[in-house]
């Protein structure tokens, strides 16, 4: 995760996504990297228009969020006429 962390920084930035720029920021975590994983992330890079694809997943994630939120609302419709329902049989 923290390769593609490193790849998304690189493009807000404006830098070049490429092995060397990605090496140097997993570097500066302190930590090694790996060369197998950022020769593949690159590879899998290639082609790949970045801010479109960004653009691209935040609409996915905007539609589950309104769904969600009329299923609350419809639970919430539903427990005052289950509570009536109670409390007629209390005094029926």
């Amino acid at each position: 995760m923290e390769y593609i962390y490193g790849a998304l920084l690189l493009h807000k930035l404006g830098h070049p996504v490429n092995e060397e720029n990605l090496k140097k920021v997993i570097s500066a975590t302190g930590t090694h990297a790996d060369e197998a994983k950022v020769k593949t992330l690159i590879a899998s890079l290639q082609g790949i228009d970045i801010t479109a694809e960004l653009a691209n997943a935040s609409v996915a994630t905007a539609a589950p969020a309104a769904t969600e939120k009329k299923e609350v609302k419809k639970k919430e419709e539903e427990k005052p006429s289950e509570s009536a329902a109670g409390l007629a049989s209390l005094f029926g």
